[in-house]
């Protein structure tokens, strides 16, 4: 070992690259800055405790830059997720029995009372479907991470973010083509 301090983390532009996608998750978490969508790799969508949030923090940290916007009943989502054009979108989805679960933990850590739709059942069946058929209208494929650790939901969007991109190159050099 030698005493020169940097050694351990080469500020190269891989290094750069990861702190401007983290920078760009962190300033599109929960559907934040929706004017600048289209300078996303992906963005996430999905209902309230899918994962969303840490999911992009674990892509960032891989270099891609990640927003994600919540699905709210009765909340329109941002009109720009309807536009974006080079960024994928992907639907994160959730068991409704695990995701009321879940959300009944996280209001008894926050001390709310659990009467409310959030963790009612037919509630969170219904927004759970909602969230799937908006993802079918428009073509954005859907994940289910019920049994997915943040890290096998992320290999899985780096997946489909490669052949999203693949699908990209050979449509633009379609284009590209000259008669001949």
């Amino acid at each position: 070992a030698r005493g020169q301090s940097g050694r351990q983390h080469t500020m190269d532009q891989e290094y750069f690259d990861r702190i401007a996608a983290m920078d760009y998750a962190l300033a599109h978490d929960d559907g934040q800055s929706a004017r600048s969508y289209d300078d996303a790799d992906v963005i996430l969508i999905g209902v309230s405790r899918s994962s969303k949030t840490p999911t992009c923090i674990y892509l960032a940290n891989r270099g891609i830059k990640a927003a994600n916007v919540p699905i709210v009943p009765g909340c329109p989502l941002p009109p720009e997720l309807f536009t974006v054009r080079g960024p994928l979108v992907v639907g994160l989805t959730k068991d409704a029995n695990q995701l009321i679960q879940i959300r009944r933990n996280r209001l008894q850590m926050i001390a709310k009372d659990e009467e409310t739709n959030y963790v009612d059942a037919n509630s969170v069946r219904e927004e759970v479907a909602q969230a799937r058929r908006l993802c079918s209208d428009h073509n954005w494929p859907v994940l289910d991470v019920t049994r997915r650790s943040i890290e096998e939901t992320a290999a899985a969007i780096i997946q489909l973010l490669q052949d999203h991109r693949d699908k990209q190159d050979v449509a633009a050099g379609a284009g590209q083509a000259q008669p001949g």
